[in-house]
């Protein structure tokens, strides 16, 4: 895909990952529109020459209002999400249904409204969270295993538009704050910035960060079930040992 011309949205945008992606789409030669509950999104993409606005996604509404800020939304990145992290017996009463909200049905909606708009390639950050699922994260889990297949339904129905997820293990950010990261080292939101500019370029269904994290989860599907327990326990994270101090400010900003 020529890179003139093209305008990306990316949610999420004003930090994280999500600003990542804007500064690495930008470097590529893309116009972009960036959406974020946080009015700096705007400043930022005044920074990078772009268009910015707020952005709610759980609402269609602002949803439609912020995608009209531009002629045309070529290609959408869906990567606005949240997560609350400990035991499962110990999660607030709502907080299960909100990241439902951002992680999944922001995601749909987004994925929905901007094919319908004409665009062609739709990239969603999802996680590896969508095949493996850490103690500690039974809901954001949950959502991303609903986001995965609701993809994989959908970009049988969707004529002409390329649906692609980026599965990223933990990634450094403030979602991720005061979490472990497993058997792999933790990944830079430039890396999965990288990998969503490539996946535009030459879109495929999913994509991997780290990619050898592909071969656990083929893996792991394979084994019964005390190999799968097993492997678990040496790869992948418990997070109810994360951290939760660290994570109030987070948390209280994001979920409450």
């Amino acid at each position: 895909m020529t890179t003139v011309g093209v305008t990306v949205g990316v949610t999420g945008a004003a930090r994280g990952i999500g600003a990542a992606i804007a500064r690495s789409l930008r470097s590529a030669g893309y116009d972009v529109l960036l959406g974020d509950l946080d009015a700096s999104v705007v400043e930022l993409a005044e920074e990078l020459g772009g268009t910015g606005g707020l952005l709610d996604v759980t609402d269609t509404q602002s949803f439609e209002r912020w995608l009209a800020l531009v002629p045309k939304v070529d290609v959408l990145v869906n990567n606005a999400g949240i997560m609350w992290v400990g035991a499962a017996d110990e999660e607030p009463e709502g907080v299960a249904e909100k990241q439902m909200a951002v992680n999944f049905h922001g995601a749909v909606r987004g994925t929905l409204l901007a094919a319908r708009q004409g665009a062609r390639t739709i990239v969603t950050v999802a996680s590896v969270a969508s095949y493996v699922s850490p103690a500690g994260e039974a809901s954001y889990a949950a959502t991303k295993h609903a986001l995965l297949g609701w993809m994989k339904a959908a970009r049988q129905e969707l004529s002409g538009v390329q649906l692609c997820l980026v599965l990223p293990t933990v990634v450094d950010t403030e979602l991720a704050v005061g979490t472990a990261s497993g058997g792999v080292p933790r990944l830079t939101p430039e890396q999965v910035a990288d990998a969503v500019v490539k996946v535009i370029v030459k879109p495929r269904f999913e994509t991997f960060v780290p990619a050898r994290v592909s071969v656990l989860v083929r893996v792991l599907a394979l084994l019964p079930q005390r190999g799968k327990d097993a492997m678990y326990g040496r790869l992948v994270p418990n997070q109810t040992k994360a951290d939760l101090a660290v994570r109030q400010d987070y948390e209280s900003r994001r979920l409450s």
